[in-house]
């Protein structure tokens, strides 16, 4: 009787559509995107909380790194530059902290005071004094790699930004100084604010771009698919409807768009239109085999027998999606929101608004091979597949189970992502930038320990100093800062070589007060605020070192864990590699929360469906061959589980589970018709098999425009996508009827 309704009322069904849809719209423009990858991980994460409380203490290290290349920094024209920059930086409301050749200092002695001067007080206009400087240089342990590189060749200017300055303004204030000041020098720039800049940047044009391509894509394909406009047009418009309703859901529930933002409206264009598809395949089906039925009775024929199936399998995409929410990661769970309202509004319409366009409309001239009897490429290709699984199914069991044997060895290869540098290509300025500073400048990473207590007493100061020691040990580390280390260089200054506090902390509490009074009377005692805070009873000490793999990080950081373990003084732990590192570990633990979710919550509905549980397992089959085949072929490949792989799993059982749902669907309705195992292989792998495969095309064309994305993490979630679609296509074309042609499954007769 609802189906009727549909038909009678198909006025207000269309009406109502288009004003929902409508109405919709107007979230869209409050919608923002966030680049910032740590906010992606939940608040009470211990490393996240640990590094905001580090920030509370010692102040926000966002820093933005300049970096110059050129022949020699000591030329007289870069170092020009490079005081006008700084000059111009310190001048600047946006940045509270400017370190450059001009801004470090230089601590010596001179007749038992010591001295603090900037590295370079006047540019030298000889080459001796050129020379000169360079000696000097080298011998400070707080410019000499860590602002120029051992052959000279590379110098940075850091930036550290005040208060809460959008990165907009903050790349704009760095680019115009870079333009106001220029010169021969190569210019590359480094650092969370530049990064956010430029994701957000690339997100916005992978939305301008990637969306309305897909769209194009999926028309076309469509057309020639179906061969009929209204094939096309009506699933088309059921994408575009429920892209706009899922967009609406993320501004309406407080959300932001994150850099996996984009494959929401690309999942919609790839998975929205599976249900309009099978909608029109099974209509042109009935229009072939019974030319002379009104075009209501066809419509009515094709909801009644499509509306399981459909439920069903948007039911079971919707549960495979929704295995995100058991992500870790904030952006992932609001995906797997977004992406499952918008796949049942698809379903909706596809069943109710599809009809109601269908039934105003004329037959239309239908193509032959929607009877299941046509000679087209597609049809001999299903054809021979029928041949084959129901001849030699033991041999097509044989060569999936061969296949699956080499591909698991490849797990032994599989690795987790150490970071987020892979966002960027390998030759984005970022990552060149990225590659410099690890080579010449210690690392890019930072691990930080809070000390608190009296820092002036020498017990902390010299297990600081050989914490120092031990750490630098490790060929990763590039340098090791606190206020130890400083106070080491300041007795290197009033002290000659030989004599007992040369280089070594003060013997007491008093010693050390003087060093520090003696710097206060020709430095700046905020030169320190870095290191301690204002009344020296919390001390920052800081590990800068490299990494590219997850195993490294592990070793940095247990190293530092085991040396502080029983150190009293030490209250907390953090860095922003330690966060990174937490990210990309709970990437992995959400992958197999969600999978674990998604393949007990799909097992089990459909053993609901079919009311049998060897339903579910064979059901599971093609999926279970697909994900482990996947994971497989990512440690061949080299490909590593990060932020946009993790959600492959999640996303391809939700749309693999269909082919299986349907395809059992119609072999139950063969087999009920009288038909043996052979003959209903054949009749669905010739009607609904033609459904399953413009489907599983339509996905792989609609995921492919995401190789145009300018994130590397989202191309390679294209190829992986696209891969685990045409393994889940052939599984469930080849492998389960091969399996079914062997055993004749009990729930297919019920």
């Amino acid at each position: 009787m609802r189906d009727l309704l549909i038909i009678k009322h198909r006025w207000l069904v269309i009406i109502a559509t288009l004003l929902v849809v409508g109405i919709a719209v107007f979230p869209l423009f409050n919608s923002h995107i966030n680049p910032d990858i740590e906010s992606y991980l939940p608040e009470t994460m211990p490393a996240r909380m640990s590094e905001e409380k580090i920030q509370e203490i010692f102040g926000e290290s966002d820093p933005i790194i300049i970096l110059f290349e050129t022949e020699d920094v000591l030329n007289d024209s870069t170092l020009k530059r490079i005081r006008s920059l700084s000059k111009g930086f310190n001048r600047m409301k946006e940045f509270d902290m400017v370190m450059s050749l001009f801004d470090a200092k230089n601590i010596k002695g001179e007749y038992g005071s010591m001295i603090v001067e900037p590295v370079i007080e006047r540019i030298p206009n000889t080459d001796k004094r050129r020379e000169s400087l360079r000696e000097e240089i080298i011998a400070n342990e707080q410019v000499f790699k860590l602002l120029v590189s051992e052959d000279f060749r590379y110098t940075i200017i850091i930036l550290n930004s005040k208060g809460d300055f959008p990165d907009e303004v903050l790349m704009e204030a760095v680019n115009g100084s870079l333009e106001e000041f220029p010169g021969d020098e190569k210019v590359t720039i480094f650092g969370h604010p530049y990064s956010r800049y430029e994701v957000n940047n690339a997100v916005a044009r992978d939305f301008m771009i990637l969306m309305p391509l897909g769209l194009v894509l999926m028309f076309v394909f469509l057309i020639i698919s179906f061969r009929q406009k209204r094939g096309a047009f009506l699933p088309f418009l059921v994408v575009i409807f429920s892209i706009v309703i899922a967009m609406a859901m993320i501004p309406l529930l407080g959300w932001e768009i994150s850099v996996i933002g984009i494959l929401v409206p690309i999942m919609l264009i790839a998975i929205a239109n599976d249900y309009g598809i099978h909608f029109i395949a099974y209509y042109q089906e009935l229009i072939t085999a019974h030319p002379d039925m009104p075009v209501k009775q066809i419509v009515t024929e094709a909801i009644r027998y499509l509306k399981k199936p459909i439920i069903m399998t948007g039911l079971t995409t919707i549960v495979g999606v929704g295995g995100l929410l058991a992500h870790i990661m904030l952006p992932a769970r609001q995906m797997g929101v977004a992406a499952g309202i918008g796949i049942a509004f698809a379903v909706l319409l596809s069943l109710v608004f599809i009809p109601a366009v269908l039934v105003m409309l004329k037959k239309g001239k239908i193509p032959e091979s929607s009877s299941g009897k046509g000679n087209t490429l597609m049809d001999r290709i299903l054809s021979s597949i029928a041949r084959y699984t129901t001849t030699k199914p033991r041999l097509v069991i044989y060569f999936f189970a061969t296949f699956l044997i080499i591909v698991v060895f490849g797990l032994s290869r599989f690795q987790l992502a150490a970071d987020s540098s892979g966002l960027f290509s390998k030759h984005h300025p970022y990552n060149h930038t990225l590659s410099i500073l690890n080579r010449e400048f210690g690392g890019t990473k930072s691990l930080r320990v809070v000390f608190e207590g009296d820092i002036k007493d020498p017990a902390i100061l010299n297990r600081m100093d050989y914490y120092e020691k031990e750490i630098k040990k490790l060929p990763e580390v590039g340098n090791v800062t606190s206020i130890a280390s400083i106070i080491k260089i300041m007795s290197k200054a009033i002290n000659d070589p030989g004599d007992s506090l040369y280089n070594r902390i003060p013997y007491t509490r008093e010693g050390v007060a003087q060093y520090l009074m003696l710097y206060s009377m020709s430095g700046d005692p905020e030169d320190f605020e870095d290191f301690v805070d204002f009344d020296y009873t919390k001390a920052l000490f800081s590990v800068q070192y490299q990494a590219d793999n997850m195993n490294t990080l592990r070793k940095i950081e247990n190293t530092v864990l085991s040396l502080i373990a029983a150190d009293a003084n030490v209250t907390m732990v953090g860095g922003y590699s330690l966060v990174e590192k937490d990210l990309n570990q709970a990437v992995a633990d959400g992958q197999v929360h969600s999978l674990l979710f998604a393949f007990i919550a799909i097992g089990i509905v459909l053993c609901i469906i079919f009311r049998s549980i060897y339903a579910g397992i064979l059901g599971s089959l093609p999926l279970l061959f697909t994900i482990i085949s996947l994971f497989g072929l990512m440690g061949w490949l080299g490909i590593e589980l990060n932020i946009a792989t993790a959600l492959l799993s999640s996303i391809a059982i939700g749309l693999g589970v269909d082919y299986s749902i349907h395809l059992f669907w119609r072999l139950k309705s063969e087999v009920k018709s009288g038909s043996n195992s052979e003959e209903a292989i054949t009749v669905s792998l010739r009607t609904v098999g033609r459904g399953i495969t413009i489907n599983a095309f339509s996905v792989i064309i609609g995921f492919s425009v995401l190789f145009l994305s300018a994130f590397p993490y989202i191309r390679s979630f294209a190829f992986l996508i696209i891969t685990s679609i045409a393994l889940c296509l052939l599984a469930s074309l080849v492998l389960v009827p091969a399996i079914c042609m062997l055993s004749t499954p009990k729930f297919l007769k019920k």
